[in-house]
C-alpha cells in the first residue's frame, strides 16, 4: 500500500499539542542517519486517519528532495504514528519480503538510478508513486533478506558511532587546547604590567 497523509495547506504548520497522536513529517525521515522518535510532535486530528497511521515493520519512503530515501520503522517507533505527505507509506507483505530489505533495496543505487529517470519538477524534485509500482527488485529468501537487512542495520549503527566519537574527540581535543591556552598565556591585566 502507498500512501501519506495530508493535514495542512501549503505554507501552513501543523500545531503540536501535549496529548494527541503523533505525527511524521518529511523532515522527521533523515536521508542519513538515525531516525529519532523522541523528536516528532503531536497533532489533535479532526477526522478518522487510521488509513495513514504506521507501525513498525512499514516503510517510509521520501518522494521529495534531493534524497529519495525509504527508511524501515523498527522497534525504536513504541506508538502508531500518522504519515504526512509527501511520505509514501510501504506495508511489505512480510510472507515473502521483510520491512529492512525493502527499505535497503531502495536505498541501492540500481533503485536509486530508477527513481531518478522518473523524477518530476525543477526546483522540488518529486519521485511520483508510479515510480515505485513500476521498480522491479531481486527478492532472495526470507533468512538471506534478514541477514541482508541486520548487517546494513548494523554498518548503519557502526557509522553513526564513528560520528560521535569523531564529535567526542574533537570537543576533547578543543577543551584541552583551550585550557593549555589559558595556563599558557600572559597576564596583561594592569596590575602586573611593566613599564
Amino acid at each position: 500500500a502507498v500512501g501519506g497523509l495530508l493535514l495542512k495547506r501549503r505554507g501552513e504548520r501543523l500545531d503540536p499539542v501535549r496529548a494527541g497522536t503523533l505525527v511524521i513529517q518529511l523532515g522527521d525521515v533523515p536521508a542519513e542517519g538515525e531516525f529519532d522518535p523522541e523528536r516528532l510532535i503531536r497533532v489533535q486530528p479532526r477526522d478518522n486517519l487510521e488509513r495513514y497511521m504506521v507501525d513498525p515493520g512499514d516503510v517510509l519512503f521520501r518522494s521529495r528532495g534531493e534524497r529519495t530515501t525509504a527508511l524501515a520503522l523498527g522497534t525504536e517507533l513504541t506508538e502508531p504514528a500518522l504519515a504526512m505527505s509527501p511520505l509514501y507509506v510501504l506495508r511489505p507483505d512480510t510472507t515473502f519480503l521483510t520491512a529492512r530489505f525493502l527499505a535497503w533495496t531502495l536505498n541501492q543505487v540500481p533503485a536509486q538510478r530508477h527513481f531518478n529517470a522518473s523524477a518530476l519538477g525543477t526546483s522540488i524534485r518529486m519521485v511520483p508513486k508510479s515510480s515505485l509500482d513500476s521498480l522491479t527488485i531481486d527478492l532472495p529468501d526470507l533468512s538471506v533478506q534478514h541477514l541482508i537487512g541486520s548487517v546494513d542495520e548494523l554498518a548503519e549503527r557502526q557509522l553513526s558511532l564513528t560520528h560521535q566519537l569523531a564529535d567526542t574527540s574533537r570537543r576533547l581535543v578543543s577543551a584541552i587546547l583551550t585550557e593549555r591556552a589559558g595556563n599558557q598565556s600572559p597576564d596583561l591585566s594592569p596590575e602586573r604590567t611593566t613599564k
